[in-house]
């Protein structure tokens, strides 16, 4: 029996993390590209390096030439795409930059499976997104929704999904997009708004941030786990037929309920006052059975969150909910297995015990402080 050898880029984020994970427990053996960089980004995937089967590659999306010759070397039997400038507010800012690896990226991907000749022997998975619905046309968006991007993000990762589409009709290779709508985990990156704000709900809980910035938070969303999510995406590629796939819970919430569940999670009850720009969220009660450190800090009656225009995109998306029924009835994948709450409650506990954990070495490094001034410790 052949071995099963999949080739993943972005495997550094959120959902390389989980997706390597999940392909190792099922005997795969893994690749994943990384780029060169001073700083270290591979906290996600620390806890797999070393392991048998996991290896890493230099390369990037905008080197087709990189891509090539590691095609060629780990002669993968799926590949799975998830690299992207990811962030849509950035993309407003790099526009030029977001287009090279979302939209010529894919190309790159399936050019270097071409050259290799493995068009007939390597499954390609693309991951695409709920933002190509943009400025909605139906609800909930299907598999057959009319697509309207509303941002240089959205645009980019449009030609992604059509070049997929068209190598799959024009060379008949097996490749495919999921499109996914907002996935989110303790793992997700600090500047994607479910992450700020349970990041911010730890802060505030722990007296260590005094108030909250958003956008709109009127903005509705499909939200679900990552870690559920690329069970999703393995599916796809082992259909009989490649076709593309809605991955989505089909619950819609919008960020002041995020907002709302989070803080509560927390420990703190909120109320929200005001319309748009005037918006604020305003401590009504605290928990101190759940949190003993909110009996000290006095938050009941202040404002912890606002809204700020800074946050505003110049076209924003307000009206994302996926309908996953194809990928329910056709792979057999379960999109409710974990919960709206349950997935906020994961993500705050984990930030509770990461911003605890910074306390903690912040007293470390003062109290090493004065032992050094001291003269204790030499």
């Amino acid at each position: 029996m052949s071995k099963n050898i999949a080739l993943i880029t972005g495997v550094t984020g959120q959902d390389g993390s989980y997706l390597s994970e999940f392909l190792l427990e099922k005997g795969y053996e893994v690749h994943g590209i990384i780029r060169r960089s001073s700083v270290d980004f591979r906290e996600r995937i620390a806890h797999l390096e070393g392991k048998d089967n996991f290896h890493l590659h230099y390369a990037d999306l905008t080197d087709s030439m990189s891509l090539v010759k590691l095609v060629g070397m780990v002669q993968p039997t799926e590949i799975y795409n998830l690299a992207a400038q990811s962030h849509v507010q950035v993309s407003f800012d790099a526009p030029e930059f977001t287009a090279d690896v979302d939209a010529t990226g894919v190309l790159r991907v399936l050019e270097a499976v071409r050259t290799n000749h493995l068009e007939k022997t390597c499954k390609i998975y693309q991951a695409s997104t709920s933002e190509l619905y943009g400025k909605v046309e139906e609800v909930p968006q299907n598999e057959k929704t009319p697509f309207h991007p509303y941002s240089p993000y959205a645009v980019a990762k449009l030609y992604g999904f059509w070049i997929v589409k068209e190598y799959r009709e024009a060379y008949n290779m097996f490749c495919c997009s999921g499109i996914l709508f907002n996935h989110e985990s303790e793992r997700r990156g600090e500047t994607f708004v479910t992450r700020k704000i349970t990041l911010a709900a730890a802060r505030i809980a722990q007296g260590k941030q005094e108030k909250l910035l958003l956008g709109n938070l009127s903005s509705l969303r499909d939200w679900g786990y990552a870690k559920d999510y690329v069970e999703c995406m393995w599916l796809i590629l082992q259909n009989k037929t490649p076709e593309d796939f809605v991955i989505a819970t089909g619950v819609q919430h919008s960020v002041r309920e995020f907002t709302y569940a989070a803080f509560k999670e927390a420990g703190i009850e909120l109320k929200f006052e005001g319309e748009d720009i005037n918006e604020k969220g305003i401590c009504v009660a605290v928990d101190t059975e759940k949190n003993p450190q909110l009996a000290s800090l006095n938050l009941v009656g202040k404002i912890l969150v606002e809204v700020s225009e800074d946050f505003y995109r110049p076209t924003d998306v307000v009206n994302l909910w996926g309908d996953p029924s194809k990928a329910k009835a056709e792979l057999g994948w379960n999109p409710s297995k974990t919960t709206f709450e349950q997935l906020v409650k994961i993500m705050v506990q984990s930030d509770m015990a990461k911003v605890a954990s910074e306390g903690a070495a912040e007293k470390v490094r003062t109290n090493l402080a004065e032992y050094l001034e001291k003269g204790i410790v030499k």
